[in-house]
């Protein structure tokens, strides 16, 4: 065996590197969503469109607020930890085409402990086909503005979202930082949808292992509805096409057999050379928002742990001058 082939097998073993649990978790979404009939819906979008849930009962120690608004709903998450003078704003993932579920309500209970009682705000912003861009972003202007006239100020705000809601997070900053408004402490990006060109290189070289999206270009991250006739490159749109001159830390997880790993490696990589403080982790192995496994496997706990000392260093810079690696 030559060593060029000796590189390649130790890079594919490298690769594919994941907790036993964690490769069994792959495995089985990966048979689910290859069924041709729920499978089908599931990468297409069509059951986050028409997904009904029971209502979420609050856990034991947490308060939770419903506020409407104009055009959207959002729901405020605090705890009798309450002690911090921070918030942080939940944006959702969904291919802007699926609703707020009860996933991020559990997501909003995990940022609140790991913030020590710090509120959540996670908005359910109007979703495609009925409004497509610009109504996601429009409406997490509309909260965060909310938080500001709350009373917290940009610095003692986090900004985090999933797939969509990561790739909206930056959208948001986009537009603050373009529209002379303070930006918040830091950016949580979890397997953020940055591309609607879908011109990344993981597109090609992740099709066939993506256990969510691939094997087929009709699944969510080829969907058009939230883009309407806009143009894909678009930074509010697709960040990816962005310039992150000015933005706060950033912390970038995404898992390496993701179709979307290129979406956030070259937000990353971008933000890096425009002087933002980036940290991102490609988790070897896992899938698209592995982190909605929380504690099942090793990987989704790391990730929550790493989200936790994040948050904490900006809660640290946000009362020091204490610098983020």
């Amino acid at each position: 065996m030559s060593d060029k082939q000796k590189a390649v097998n130790r890079k594919e073993k490298r690769e594919s590197d994941a907790s036993p649990r964690g490769v069994l978790i792959r495995e089985l979404i990966a048979r689910f969503t290859s069924d041709h009939l729920i499978g089908k819906k599931i990468k297409n979008g069509e059951l986050r469109k028409k997904l009904v849930e029971p209502a979420w009962n609050v856990p034991e120690g947490f308060h939770m607020t419903e506020i409407d608004m104009e055009k959207f709903s959002m729901e405020w998450l605090e705890s009798d930890r309450g002690d911090s003078d921070m918030a942080l704003l939940q944006l959702h993932g969904g291919g802007y085409i699926g609703a707020m579920r009860n996933a991020y309500r559990i997501f909003a209970a995990a940022y609140n402990e790991l913030g020590g009682g710090m509120p959540v705000l996670t908005i359910d912003y109007r979703v495609a086909p009925e409004d497509p861009y610009p109504a996601a972003l429009e409406d997490a202007v509309s909260a965060y503005e909310w938080l500001l006239a709350r009373g917290y100020p940009a610095d003692k705000i986090i900004v985090a979202g999933d797939s969509a809601g990561g790739g909206l997070a930056l959208a948001l900053c986009l537009y603050l930082r373009d529209h002379g408004v303070g930006l918040p402490a830091g950016i949580i990006a979890m397997s953020p949808w940055t591309d609607m060109t879908a011109s990344g290189e993981s597109y090609e070289t992740n099709y066939g292992r993506d256990p969510l999206f691939g094997n087929t270009r009709d699944s969510l991250i080829y969907n058009r509805e939230y883009l309407g006739l806009e143009d894909p490159k678009n930074p509010y749109i697709s960040p990816a096409f962005g310039d992150f001159t000015g933005f706060p830390p950033m912390l970038i997880q995404v898992g390496s057999y993701e179709m979307l790993l290129s979406d956030a490696q070259t937000v990353a990589r971008k933000a890096k050379k425009q002087g933002v403080k980036v940290r991102c982790h490609v988790y070897e192995g896992m899938f698209h928002v592995f982190q909605m496994a929380m504690q099942l496997m090793p990987e989704s706990v790391l990730a929550w742990k790493e989200a936790e000392k994040f948050i904490g260093l900006m809660q640290k810079q946000a009362q020091s001058d204490v610098n983020f690696s």
